[in-house]
């Protein structure tokens, strides 16, 4: 009986082992299924690949070539980049030349499939040219001029992704509306600023559609590309206007070395006007990933308030951390 009842009980979970592998192998199916039939999205840079990661809500795959601290102007492809390009459904960069380096090596994959260049198509919005000649590529720097951008990106997910073509437009225009909302905030806090305080002195010249947008004047050490350095008369200038105009801060940034600003102070300082340091702005790349400046959104409230604490206007209220975690975006 014992021996009856003890094959009994090993039966019973021998059944139960057997549809528990069962069950997990049709997950695994499912879930490798699942994989093989995300789309794989390549983007140069975070201030894409973030936002479309917001916006693809995990059902196609987002991969950013270059992350924080890194330079797009004079970024160069890896091994590892090009075996990402080559397995990639749709490939978005900047464009405008801000990916130097790199522009006609992304060009030649669209005779394989789409490759888009974002800021390339807002032709018609009025780009910032520099002495009539090249394009300012920093057009991120208006988010609503960024969020006309992306939704070119969008369409173009949506067109090889059809299945999910609904999903990603409801969370674009939810991702538009906090655009929207940047914006307005930013505008609002800029404008406290006084008028005499106004001028925007940076390591290189990244922030003219920022200034555009909300009525600043930049100052720039280097120009829209950071490939050439600043000659020593640009520096002498620049020293001289901040000391006329009594300017009290610059700037550096996360992806420019801080030399020239420092011998923008030490210039200055040379002629008896004491400037600072008013803090470090994200320009050509955001911060870590999974950080609140490693968003699109926490980057660009990083530098309003920066810049509007360092200008003496009254800054923006603190943004909590887990703000974009509190937007309704589908998933």
């Amino acid at each position: 009986m014992r021996r009856r009842g003890l094959m009994s009980t090993l039966t019973k979970f021998a059944n139960i082992f057997a549809a528990t592998l069962a069950t997990f192998a049709t997950l695994l199916t499912v879930n490798n299924a699942q994989a093989e039939a995300q789309k794989n999205i390549v983007a140069t840079i975070t201030q894409i690949g973030e936002p479309l990661s917001v916006i693809a809500g995990g059902r196609a795959k987002i991969v950013t070539l270059m992350g924080e601290g890194v330079d797009p102007h004079l970024y160069r492809l890896t091994r590892s980049d090009v075996l990402k390009l080559n397995r990639a459904d749709l490939i978005v960069y900047n464009g405008l030349d801000l990916e130097a380096q790199i522009v006609k090596l992304l060009t030649k994959f669209a005779a394989h499939k789409p490759v888009i260049g974002l800021a390339e198509v807002l032709r018609e919005r009025g780009f910032l040219t520099k002495d009539g000649r090249a394009y300012d590529p920093h057009v991120w720097m208006d988010p609503v001029l960024w969020g006309t951008a992306l939704q070119t990106a969008v369409d173009a997910l949506a067109r090889i992704d059809p299945k999910n073509a609904e999903f990603y437009h409801t969370n674009n225009a939810a991702y538009l509306i906090e655009l929207g909302k940047l914006h307005s905030s930013a505008k609002r806090s800029i404008a406290s600023i006084p008028n005499e305080s106004g001028v925007l002195v940076t390591a290189h010249d990244a922030f003219g559609y920022f200034a555009r947008a909300y009525g600043l004047e930049v100052l720039a050490v280097q120009g829209i590309s950071t490939e050439s350095e600043a000659g020593v008369k640009k520096i002498e200038d620049l020293v001289k206007t901040i000391v006329k105009r009594r300017v009290g801060a610059v700037f550096i940034e996360s992806t420019v070395s801080a030399r020239n600003v420092q011998a923008l102070i030490e210039g200055a300082a040379a002629r008896g006007h004491r400037v600072r340091i008013g803090g470090k702005l994200f320009s050509d790349a955001m911060g870590p990933t999974g950080t609140y400046v490693g968003t699109y959104i926490g980057m660009f409230n990083h530098n309003v308030t920066t810049i509007v604490r360092s200008l003496s206007g009254v800054s923006p209220k603190p943004q909590p951390r887990d703000q974009l975690a509190e937007t309704k975006f589908s998933k």
